[in-house]
């Protein structure tokens, strides 16, 4: 069996390629994995890939065209196999698989590198503390600050018929990503077309640093270097001098092939409109269904903010309270009753997962140990993938 790997793919753009040199970091990313996710081979076609981290690459500065469902890598020209569905029970819960490489995850490999956490290890001594966790860098300090996650549906079967506008936020977990194991709410959604729906997930997360140019020797000679200092987890500005503060957000967009199951609902979900910043003013948050958070990229932008946060940090948006978003099923999302047909429908069966998965308000000082881990993952990418405050 494969050793896991991170390893880049050529079909990175030159842009994403450029930033990683920038960041001259070491740092991989999470990603929610499910059978019925797009790309969850790899990106390349007619591969199945067990050691795929593909989908985790986070995505900044791109045109429309790029991020849109991860294009630039081909991801949304890589659908899920035929009967793959991310199955929602109306007025329950699902679960997904939080992890860095889909090798660390039941996926792959008969589910034999797995562990709590979402690098296959199981940090039976507790994980977090004072510092930045670096291993694995889920860039926070513990559970309580990890900033949270959001999945959308759009009630079409065909991933070229997804808009900003019926793609509506209809769950968010807090303090995540933390655990493998993640389980969302699901409100009263009514039934999907037969073919299914579409849904997404999707993370941002915001990095500050200062970069300054160093002369280093090299041989008789010098050259000019690039040196990166990055913030800690609460995005204090670190003190450098004779550098600039950049401030720029990475985010992936990853979709699912999804079918509300169980009892459905008989309210059909509203267009979604964009969120606004509400909190030091939570009268000013808007209601009803909101789009998913799209910012910082070259076109295709539905937010813009500036200033501080209550904390003094710079701001940025997240799927929790500071855009107005509650933890968990968001039950406002809807048209009046009889706007949808009611119905039953089953779904398919449920895998075995192992591990607590973490639900909404679940508190984390406790952790288990489901056997001795080996695998281990060195990281290599830039950015973060979920929501929250940066820390390399």
């Amino acid at each position: 069996m494969p050793a896991p790997s991170t390893a880049r793919r050529q079909t990175i753009l030159p842009l994403l390629l450029s930033l990683a040199a920038l960041l001259n970091g070491a740092h991989a990313h999470v990603a929610a994995w499910h059978k019925g996710m797009y790309c969850l081979n790899g990106t390349q076609p007619g591969v199945d890939d067990q050691n795929t981290n593909d989908i985790v690459n986070p995505l900044f500065n791109l045109t429309k065209t790029d991020w849109w469902f991860h294009h630039y890598d081909g991801c949304d020209q890589l659908p899920p196999a035929d009967g793959d569905f991310l199955d929602l029970p109306a007025n329950g819960e699902f679960t997904v698989e939080l992890a860095v490489n889909r090798a660390f995850t039941t996926l792959s490999f008969g589910g034999a590198n797995v562990g709590v956490f979402p690098d296959g290890q199981n940090y039976t001594n507790g994980l977090g503390g004072l510092d930045c966790i670096s291993d694995p860098n889920i860039h926070t300090q513990n559970q309580s600050m990890a900033a949270g996650s959001a999945f959308a549906i759009s009630y079409t079967s065909n991933l070229q018929d997804v808009t900003p506008e019926n793609l509506v936020v209809f769950t968010t977990l807090y303090h995540t990503p933390w655990h493998r194991l993640a389980t969302y709410q699901v409100p009263n959604l009514p039934a999907c077309p037969d073919a299914g729906c579409m849904c997404a997930v999707r993370r941002i997360s915001r990095l500050w640093s200062h970069i300054r140019r160093l002369k280093t020797r090299s041989g008789a000679g010098s050259q000019t270097g690039v040196e990166n200092r990055t913030s800690t987890c609460k995005a204090r500005r670190p003190s450098i001098p004779n550098g600039p503060l950049i401030n720029y957000t990475l985010r992936t967009n990853a979709g699912f092939r999804c079918r509300v199951t169980g009892s459905t609902g008989s309210a059909a979900v509203a267009p979604g409109i964009p969120a606004t910043w509400c909190q030091d003013n939570p009268g000013n948050c808007t209601s009803g269904a909101r789009q998913m958070i799209y910012w910082n990229q070259l076109d295709g932008n539905n937010i813009e903010v500036d200033g501080l946060d209550l904390a003094g940090q710079p701001r940025s948006p997240a799927y929790n309270q500071v855009l107005g978003f509650v933890e968990g099923r968001q039950t406002d999302i809807f048209l009046k009753d009889g706007t949808a047909s009611p119905t039953s429908v089953a779904g398919g069966a449920t895998p075995t997962l192992t591990g607590e998965p973490a639900g909404p308000t679940q508190g984390g000082g406790a952790y288990s140990t489901y056997g001795a881990m080996t695998s281990q993952l060195w990281w290599f990418m830039l950015g973060v993938a979920f929501v929250g405050y940066v820390c390399l």
